[in-house]
């Protein structure tokens, strides 16, 4: 795609590597009930593009081989990573693990990798922690001054889920579209997403389509993009 975005375009996943990169987490704070902001130190010359993740651990005994995918949330050229984690205390695992580091702890990084980057204005659409890569692209976006006409179609539960509300709002205005399948809420459409509100705001089958959230919202999504006559390859997903 040659567009004068095109720095930030979608790139092939990465072999799997070995190379290991410890950092200390810098901050550690909740911006919803049950998501986890961390920040970390950058590594030298270690670099990703908006919407790429890498495999994390911990650095603790019994913890250094269990490697997790987290989406870089901050700008490539910021002196920190950050990462917005959403959280499972029930399953006793890595994401309830997090919740009792602190500042100076240590977390492992690997290789970059990632199939989803901004190609051209689109629809975004995220289900729940799905938001992820959307968050870095579009704070990339913003900074450069390029939102444009892009579009946000948001699901979550209740309105208490929805990762970053008012910063979203504050950059796409009436392009942020949220959907909530759990709450009746003034103001926030209610129910799941449907081919009826997606064809409300693509422009055509020949829009760009990202997409990101968990399996049974993505399957129905991709169902309903085909529906809609929308081509396989304007639609940017995650490849595994």
């Amino acid at each position: 795609m040659q567009n004068t975005n095109a720095s930030i375009g979608s790139q092939e996943k990465e072999e799997t590597s070995m190379s290991e990169y410890p950092v200390k987490i810098l901050s550690l704070h909740h911006v919803t009930h049950n998501v986890l902001q961390v920040v970390t130190e950058k590594p030298q010359g270690y670099a990703f593009h908006p919407g790429q993740a890498t495999d994390v651990s911990i650095n603790k005994p019994g913890w250094k081989d269990e490697l997790r995918p987290f989406t870089f949330t901050c700008l490539p050229d910021e002196d920190h990573l950050e990462f917005t984690i959403k959280t499972y205390p029930e399953r006793k695992g890595v994401t309830n693990e997090l919740l009792h580091l602190s500042h100076g702890d240590e977390l492992i990084l690997h290789d970059v990798f990632g199939d989803i980057g901004y190609k051209d204005e689109g629809v975004f659409i995220a289900g729940g922690a799905g938001i992820t890569p959307f968050i870095a692209i579009f704070r990339y976006l913003n900074s450069k001054n390029k939102i444009g006409a892009n579009k946000l179609i948001f699901a979550n539960k209740t309105k208490a889920d929805i990762i970053h509300e008012e910063e979203f709002r504050k950059m796409l205005g009436k392009n942020f579209i949220n959907i909530l399948s759990d709450e009746n809420v003034e103001g926030y459409e209610h129910g799941y997403i449907t081919k009826e509100i997606i064809k409300t705001y693509i422009s055509g089958p020949d829009s760009y389509l990202y997409l990101c959230g968990p399996p049974p919202l993505m399957d129905a999504v991709e169902k309903q993009l085909a529906d809609l006559g929308v081509d396989e390859k304007m639609i940017i997903k995650e490849g595994f």
